[in-house]
């Protein structure tokens, strides 16, 4: 709650029951509720499904003060990416930060082996943060990641042909963990040596980091931390050697040499150790979250399986419904409102990412997972602004990549029977064993030994808007008035279409013509199974609208786009007036609509050339 001052008519409309208020306050000293009091990000209920799991706060409390965590929590997607916007106010100088303070045994087990995080890209403030970027940042570049492309397909199909025949794997721990470390370490130019030890020296740090070990877990986890820490010295050591060659960090060493004020010998010792984890671990968690979540909507992995140009667009929606960065922090540098809510100067605040991408506000449908959602890639799974992920775009080639070989040799994959785990933390999170079964004998390569040619081409960064369409088909057509054509649309496959809300409008493409127009939705949004749009032809028209009254049939294919929302109904307006001239109606419709179910005050005024021109008349009149 804000610390201002209140007129009755705010205490009507606060979102906040009081009755539910707790004898606990937030810094500013206003009381917490009940459920920001009980927020626990390190219970089963948090790490199973982060987005579900601050609903509550999402839609009555977006931005709250947790007793339990001593942070700012904030739900929804303005509210984060307004803090990331602003690297100056909310400095990511904790990202890194333990967030559960170790006891003194574990500190003193990390001094002796000299253990001294500090500065690396994902917790440096500015100016020091951007011109290390800028050093720093060409391996990053799309033509430079190209040439990892054949490593990541090759070792991919490798780990695949290990267990192909067996009929069931976890890929976890058979694929999934390894493979993005095996790509981590040689984008980094470090030996593919001591794997396994590894990956509990990640797990390990994630744990110290972001997690929650009890005190009788401290001192083993900080013996890892420590060994992580001397093993990237000395692996350092050994590329200075000789810095020759490829890999980020021996690029960072020669970089050094030119700008060493920049790239400081604490930063390369640093990154080292972070640079692992970065770019294995949430690699390794996201393509596990994303074939999980392919496997529990079958009729998307079929879909995907039979157009594997879908694949691009596809990352980007499990990206975006289930990516495995769920949230991040930062620390306030001066007092300042996020959400209208007061957050003293030196506050930290948990910005949960994993809710800004299920936010209703922002992406239509949200819970949906839809694989052709064409603004999933607004996703805040990496971030934004000047602290951006730099290693998305290597993330996604692997995601595409591993996406596309289950697709073509395993497109019979289902889920085994099984209960997820993870392993608890605020921030990253996959399964840490996916079990899936198949038939061998059912496998497409052994009636096709080409299969192999027939790779999916990969796209290096987010796919583009006007490549992801959905197919409908024309359900009907309907003189509504002069000029005016009523235009119903069905799925292609039968499916239920995204909802939509009033306002929302769709791309149409126009058929041959090469042409892309916008129309308002129109009809119902309750109703999943049709799109209701009213196309008034133009007399000047390019031929958009002409071809739509003049070409279209029922029963024909049409692609669309959408739908997005950039005239979004408000409704906890306590009095509406709705305007409307000619076509206009058509989002105004809706709105109304809506308007009548919510019981608010309301009126329209419509207007018009003539009543002949004006569609849906008698209805708005009704």
């Amino acid at each position: 709650m804000s610390t201002s001052s209140h007129t009755a008519a705010d205490a009507a409309r606060c979102p906040i029951d009081h009755a539910a208020l707790t004898a606990q306050r937030s810094p500013t000293g206003c009381p917490v509720s009940r459920s920001a009091a009980e927020f626990d990000p390190f219970s089963d209920g948090y790490q199973q499904d982060p987005p579900e799991y601050v609903r509550w706060a999402r839609e009555q409390e977006p931005v709250f003060y947790s007793p339990q965590l001593g942070y700012w929590v904030v739900t929804r997607y303005d509210d984060i990416k307004a803090v990331f916007r602003d690297n100056i106010t909310f400095s990511p100088s904790i990202a890194l930060e333990k967030i559960t303070p170790t006891g003194d045994e574990a500190n003193a087990v990390l001094a002796q082996y000299g253990y001294a995080m500090n500065r690396t890209l994902v917790n440096e403030d500015e100016p020091a943060h951007m011109a290390r970027r800028r050093v720093l940042m060409e391996p990053f570049t799309p033509e430079a990641l190209k040439h990892h492309e054949p490593l990541v397909r090759r070792v991919t199909r490798e780990y695949i042909d290990r267990f192909i025949d067996d009929g069931r794997a976890d890929l976890v721990d058979q694929m999934l963990w390894e493979v993005p470390l095996t790509i981590a370490l040689h984008f980094l130019g470090v030996p593919e040596e001591d794997m396994d030890q590894l990956r509990q020296y990640s797990i390990a740090h994630t744990v110290n980091t972001w997690g929650r070990p009890r005190p009788e877990e401290q001192v083993k986890v900080a013996h890892a931390v420590g060994n992580f820490w001397q093993l990237a010295g000395k692996i350092l050591d050994k590329m200075r050697q000789d810095p020759s060659g490829p890999g980020w960090m021996k690029y960072g060493i020669r970089k050094q040499a030119e700008h060493p004020d920049v790239v400081t010998d604490s930063y390369l010792h640093s990154m080292m150790m972070a640079g692992i984890v970065a770019a294995h671990e949430t690699t390794a968690n996201a393509t596990a979250n994303a074939l999980k979540l392919l496997l529990q909507h079958p009729s998307a992995w079929r879909e995907l399986c039979e157009d594997r140009s879908l694949i691009p667009s596809a990352v980007e929606e499990c990206l975006r419904h289930n990516g495995s960065v769920a949230a991040w922090r930062r620390l306030a540098t001066r007092d300042v409102q996020v959400g209208g809510i007061d957050i003293p100067a030196g506050s930290k605040l948990l910005i949960v990412m994993a809710s800004a991408n299920h936010d209703e506000r922002r992406f239509a449908d949200a819970d949906l997972f839809d694989i052709r959602r064409d603004d999933a890639s607004e996703h805040l799974t990496f971030g934004y602004g000047a602290h951006q992920c730099m290693g998305k775009n290597l993330a996604r080639m692997e995601l595409q990549i591993f996406i596309d070989e289950f697709a073509r040799r395993l497109p019979h994959m289902r889920l085994a029977e099984q209960t997820f785990s993870y392993v608890p933390n605020t921030s990253f999170r996959g399964p840490e064993h996916l079990w899936v079964e198949w038939d061998p004998a059912a496998n497409p390569e052994r009636v096709q030994p080409d299969l192999h040619e027939a790779r999916q081409p990969v796209r290096i960064g987010e796919p583009s808007r006007h490549a992801i369409a959905r197919p409908v088909v024309v359900d009907s057509l309907t003189a509504l008035a002069t000029d005016t054509l009523r235009i119903r649309l069905r799925s292609a496959d039968g499916q239920p279409l995204p909802r939509w809300t009033p306002g929302a409008h769709i791309d149409v493409e126009c058929g041959s013509t090469g042409l892309s127009r916008q129309y308002s939705l129109c009809g119902d949004p309750a109703q999943a199974s049709v799109y209701e749009i009213a196309v008034l032809r133009d007399p000047a028209s390019r031929g958009g609208s002409a071809w739509l009254h003049e070409q279209l049939r029922v029963g024909e294919r049409l692609k669309i786009r959408g739908p997005r929302n950039h005239f979004r109904f408000d409704e906890s307006a306590r009095q509406v007036i709705l305007l409307a001239g000619g076509i206009g109606i058509t989002p105004i419709r809706a709105m109304a609509r809506r308007a009548a179910a919510l019981g608010l005050d309301y009126q329209v005024h419509y207007c018009g050339r003539s009543r002949g021109s004006m569609a849906y008349l008698a209805e708005m009149q009704a």
